[in-house]
């Protein structure tokens, strides 16, 4: 197991005092270990779960060559090279059954959709293209197909053999479908992460307790929880933890020992109490940041490993602020969490929008501002920012629907110009 000066040491101009985005994004992807336990679930209980192994079709879909329209199948060599062409009826070709009569020169089969080609055919022309001749057969106006139309041939979606899904891919509803195709039952799923969370900090407060003066309520665990339930990972919620050095080495302990990852929330930023980042310096290896970003700058990372823990667990200690705890969340541990449970990452989506007002931005950081995205007249994206930007102001995140994120190398946004943003739809 490399050591975090190690991978430090891989990581082009590291600072920690002065860290980029970018870069503490590659330091954690280097250092975050994968979940090697796999099990296997019915498939109705995969929804969300990640594929260990790479599922291979044990059978060709579709099965064999069919209709793609309710409608009349011909060879296209019966079709007139210029004007209508006439097709008399051999019979029907229902879903699920295979047509067994015989269809002579200048015959077609009424054919549903889904239903097996009939031999020798080739060729579907849609029901409502055709019109009934007084003679009983069937006009297919000239033009109205070509050869091979609306016919699925057998196994152009999957062929024996051929893999369907990959190792590393979130299950979705649509993978279901795919998966129930081919027939699979069960499918090899990585075992969910075990996460745990608590705040720090004596001025916090529990739901439900009266709040003394100076004090607050602690709502980071509850985002937090929000975030990570996003993600399908198992919770382990420890509470809120004094500031106490005794109360913070148990709290780790226990988490480090029940848990894949830990994740803290106040006690990094400097000028705090030092019992925090002390018992994290005592129980592991870690090491604290200060990230060229606004807002999030205090951050920890490292391995938190007790003595007589026969594995370490990740720590990521995040800033106290409510705001700055979501933005360092999605810019570091959600793409960490991700790739330790077994996951293909992907990176955020980013949209492009117009931006309503000038934005000031100082080269050097990475700023992240709450904003509301809509459609303008002109049908273009455009975003505007939700007032006050203060790291402690959770109000603007629960009303924005996106963040804007201003990169590193960037200077000041004059309005109109496009800017990235990445939606909260679907993510908080």
């Amino acid at each position: 197991m490399q050591s975090l000066d190690d991978i430090a040491a891989c990581v082009a101009g590291y600072d920690p005092n002065a860290l980029p985005v970018a870069q503490a994004q590659e330091f954690i992807g280097r250092l975050v270990p994968r979940v090697q336990a796999v099990e296997s679930l019915a498939l109705r209980s995969a929804l969300g779960r990640v594929l260990a192994r790479d599922i291979v079709s044990p059978i060709q879909v579709p099965s064999h060559d069919n209709s793609a329209m309710d409608g009349y199948a011909l060879r296209a060599a019966d079709m007139a090279a210029d004007g209508d062409t006439l097709i008399g009826v051999a019979g029907t070709a229902l879903a699920g059954a295979q047509f067994r009569g015989r269809v002579g020169p200048g015959q077609g089969v009424h054919i549903m959709t889904g239903a097996v080609m009939p031999d020798g055919l080739d060729t579907v022309v849609p029901q409502e293209f055709t019109r009934a001749a007084p003679d009983g057969r069937i006009c297919i106006p000239a033009g109205t197909v070509s050869a091979g139309d609306n016919r699925r041939l057998a196994g152009e979606d999957l062929a024996r053999g051929e893999v369907a899904l990959t190792a590393g891919r979130t299950i979705t509803p649509a993978d279901l479908g795919l998966l129930a195709s081919l027939g699979q039952a069960e499918i090899p799923v990585f075992r969910r992460l075990r996460v745990a969370f608590f705040s720090t900090g004596d001025e916090l407060r529990s739901i439900g307790e009266p709040l003394d003066a100076g004090c607050v309520y602690d709502s980071n665990r509850y985002t937090l929880w929000g975030m990570l339930q996003r993600l399908g990972v198992e919770l382990i919620d420890m509470g809120v933890v004094r500031d106490d050095p005794a109360a913070l080495r148990e709290a780790f302990t226990q988490a480090a020992a029940s848990a894949d990852a830990v994740i803290t929330s106040g006690g990094v930023s400097v000028g705090e109490a030092d019992h925090t980042k002390q018992v994290m310096r005592d129980l592991g290896e870690v090491l604290f940041w200060k990230i060229a970003m606004r807002p999030g700058r205090p951050m920890a990372i490292g391995r938190l490993h007790p003595a007589g823990q026969a594995r370490p667990a990740m720590l990521f200690g995040l800033p106290g602020n409510p705001v700055a705890v979501m933005v360092t969340f999605y810019a570091f541990v959600r793409d960490a969490l991700l790739a330790m449970g077994g996951a293909t990452v992907q990176p955020l989506p980013l949209l492009r929008a117009v931006s309503t007002e000038a934005l000031r931005k100082k080269p050097g950081r990475t700023e992240y501002q709450r904003g509301i995205v809509s459609q303008g007249d002109d049908g273009r994206w455009q975003v505007q920012i939700t007032g006050a930007q203060g790291s402690g102001i959770l109000r603007s995140m629960s009303q924005a629907n996106g963040m804007v994120v201003l990169h590193h190398a960037q200077g000041h946004v004059a309005a109109g110009d496009l800017v990235d943003v990445v939606p909260f739809n679907g993510l908080v």
